[in-house]
């Protein structure tokens, strides 16, 4: 029941992750989440006022939730900038169960679908998506500070944009995947990489490196 979490808010956001992921959000019902929760309807309305504020605030948790995790990454201090930058983007690659259909980001899931239905939705994706840029930005310079990160005439890399073009890439390749339900997008997408941070001696992927497909 409702009642064992401490937190229902956050277990009806989760709860909502788990399906939205999978089917997307128009076609989700809030009896769906609602059921598959344990939690009565006026406990959810006590929350939110409606399935669109839901919505933002799903994804306002997802994202918090994700750039808490980005910042562990790439704020490891037995690596360098460079490591950690190419840890982040392999760990979107995953062979683990060959199901490259299934894609565990709200993000890529999420974005062409509620643009048009939602703006407070576009809203909290793109301040979303506008604070793991930054934070590519900042590990990038970090990169350059560092020594790790170089571009190929010894000039300094202009971070932000080169963190944009990066992420977008990367977006591209997690869309191209899913419908190509093969990797082969986003190992394009990690040679560009390499070839944009001028990383060319960097050793390849090994599928067993990956630990997580979550993007």
């Amino acid at each position: 029941m409702a009642t064992e979490y401490k937190d229902i808010r956050q277990h009806i956001l989760d709860t909502g992750k788990t399906i939205i992921i999978g089917k997307g959000f128009a076609a989700v019902g809030l009896n769906e989440i609602l059921s598959t929760a344990g939690v009565p309807k006026g406990s959810f309305y006590h929350y939110f006022k409606s399935k669109e504020l839901f919505g933002e605030a799903l994804l306002e948790s997802y994202m918090a939730d994700y750039l808490a995790g980005l910042a562990l990454r790439l704020n490891q201090a037995d690596a360098t900038a460079a490591q950690r930058l190419m840890a982040y983007w392999d760990n979107w690659i995953s062979s683990e169960d060959n199901d490259y259909a299934a894609c565990q980001c709200l993000v890529v899931k999420l974005s062409g679908e509620v643009s048009d239905m939602s703006e407070p939705m576009r809203a909290a994706l793109l301040r979303g998506t506008d604070l793991i840029v930054e934070r590519l930005a900042d590990a990038i310079r970090d990169g350059i500070a560092d020594g790790s990160l170089q571009n190929p005439l010894d000039a300094t890399l202009d971070a932000t944009p080169t963190a944009l073009t990066l992420y977008q890439m990367w977006l591209g390749a997690a869309l191209l995947t899913k419908l190509r339900r093969e990797p082969s997008a986003l190992e394009n997408a990690r040679l560009a990489t390499l070839r944009l941070l001028n990383l060319h001696n960097w050793p390849a992927l090994q599928a067993n490196d990956i630990l997580s497909k979550e993007i």
